[in-house]
């Protein structure tokens, strides 16, 4: 499961990431990426954790297959939140096709989705 505090909750935060970030698409979902805060290192402040909310439609499917692909996605994510910088906030979308990858599939996606995002892959 994801720490409570690498959890995107507000709104609004969902809303900056999404419109002001980096987006990278794949198969079965979409990564949308805010990097670090202006100033994570200021005085008398600590580095604000990487925070990251999932957005799962109806059209993924079911309450049962949605709430399987939020697992598998939270999951997948607890392993990779270490890999951007403090303060970022992250947004995975899942698509359509979602509901019927497997939690392989699911990893592959992110991968490639992170890997375009954090290492300036081509498009």
């Amino acid at each position: 499961m994801l720490p409570t505090e690498n959890r995107l909750r507000r709104r609004e935060d969902f809303a900056t990431a999404v419109r002001r970030g980096r987006r990278a698409g794949r198969p079965a979902l979409v990564v949308h990426l805010r990097s670090g805060a202006t100033d994570p290192h200021a005085p008398g402040e600590s580095a604000p954790p990487t925070r990251a909310g999932f957005v799962v439609s109806k059209a993924v499917g079911g309450a049962v297959v949605r709430t399987t692909v939020k697992r598998r996605l939270r999951h997948l994510m607890r392993d990779r939140i270490d890999l951007f910088p403090p303060g970022s906030l992250v947004v995975v979308r899942a698509l359509p096709g979602a509901g019927d990858a497997d939690h392989a599939q699911l990893a592959r996606d992110l991968d490639a989705a992170l890997q375009r995002l954090l290492g300036g892959g081509a498009r």
